[in-house]
């Protein structure tokens, strides 16, 4: 099969897929439109199809006119709540946005069926075609895991993509792989120190939970600076702190919360643990107390090895071997694909696909986000061209 022919044949498709889901985007687990509409493309397609599968999303299945293994491809559906200002024809005028090239991810998935549909007799194994709700919040990749995503039949790999402004002053197209480690976890904790109220006059009859914060936000930092390795990526950041309603009264509390980002599993383990015992130790010191919630959220993104490589080999063949990049660092965004990467092998990877709105690059979530349309025929002959060839070699 010409991969690189048909995926350009199906371009005109993805785009004007991706502009019709751009102008319906909805937010988290219920995206009764947007699944819809995917159910309705599959449906025309010929393509069997489960609804429903962790609250909205869409499980198709492909199945090859010779026996073999199983390879899973995702798509995430899910926008942003933000006012869209790009002021393209297509343009949302509902309030929420897909600020985050979810659109186009799923209407390159979209693209992928289409091919695979029309050559399945040709297909060794099965597609399962996973199309997600909520990457943005709270989650859709674990739902849909526990309703049976990768089972019958049972997955045995996964790939998906990621496009958008990735990376400054990368070229368009670069695609961008990792042979482990590839973004971080995504956790928040929310912490309140609690004092005793009283008149900012006389602080000696009361205990200051503003005080506290402050010994608090200038000390964890510690944790990163000296107790774990420089060689480890590990971020804290606390983003909001409320206390306090008066310039002369001391609260009785003060609460935080806050963001941790970290690549490895015990990395992350520790700081959830070191955090809180900051906490405590500062918050006794000073004769208050405290109360404590850590959110272990989506866990790292780790690409399987072996699998990357044969993916790389794969991607060679679609595009210029100039245009892939071996990330050597990860990025300390958080994606829900890592609960797929822990269930079975597999590979995320990235395109670059820019494009400026009134003259300057935007990034994701940005109200005047937008990406390079010529350039989703390469994320569909990506997926293809992986998938066939690790079901040929399996």
């Amino acid at each position: 099969m010409d991969i690189i022919r048909k995926s350009q044949e199906v371009e005109k498709n993805i785009i004007n897929w991706r502009r019709e889901l751009h102008q319906i985007p909805e937010v988290g687990l219920d995206l009764p439109q947007t699944s819809a509409y995917v159910a309705q493309q599959l449906k025309e397609m010929g393509i069997e199809y489960k609804e429903n599968v962790g609250v909205s999303g869409i499980v198709g299945l492909i199945q090859g006119g010779q026996p073999g293994k199983t390879i899973a491809l995702r798509a995430d559906m899910d926008a942003l709540p933000i006012k869209e200002e790009t002021g393209l024809t297509f343009a949302s005028q509902n309030g929420n946005m897909h600020a985050c090239g979810h659109d186009a991810h799923t209407a390159i998935l979209l693209g992928v069926a289409k091919v695979l549909s029309e050559n399945k007799d040709k297909l060794k194994g099965n597609v399962k075609l996973i199309f997600q709700p909520a990457e943005e919040g709270p989650g859709g990749a674990k739902p849909m895991i526990e309703d049976g995503a990768l089972e019958n039949p049972k997955v045995d790999a996964v790939m998906g993509l990621h496009v958008g402004t990735l990376t400054d002053n990368a070229k368009e197209g670069l695609v961008m792989v990792s042979y482990g480690g590839m973004m971080a976890c995504l956790d928040r904790f929310k912490l309140k120190l609690i004092g005793k109220g009283c008149h900012g006059a006389y602080p000696e009859s009361g205990i200051d939970p503003i005080a506290m914060a402050g010994y608090f936000l200038s000390n964890v930092q510690s944790i990163v600076s000296r107790e774990i390795s420089p060689t480890d990526p590990a971020v804290v950041t606390v983003g909001t702190i409320n206390g306090g309603f008066a310039y002369n009264i001391i609260p009785d509390s003060v609460e935080l919360e806050g963001t941790v980002r970290a690549v490895d599993q015990k990395v992350r383990e520790n700081l959830a643990k070191r955090i809180e015992e900051f906490a405590k130790g500062i918050s006794e010191t000073m004769r208050g107390s405290y109360e404590f919630k850590y959110v272990f959220g989506y866990p790292p993104l780790v690409n399987d090895e072996a699998f990357t490589k044969d993916f790389v080999e794969s991607a060679k063949k679609v595009v210029l071997e100039d245009d892939i990049m071996i990330m050597k660092k990860p990025i300390m965004g958080g994606e829900d694909m890592a609960y797929f990467l822990q269930e079975v092998p597999g590979t995320y990877f990235f395109i670059n696909t820019p494009k400026a709105v009134d003259g300057e690059f935007y990034p994701h979530h940005n109200a005047k986000f937008d990406i390079n349309e010529d350039l989703f025929w390469r994320g569909a002959a990506l997926l293809l061209q992986g998938a066939l060839d690790y079901l040929e070699k399996n």
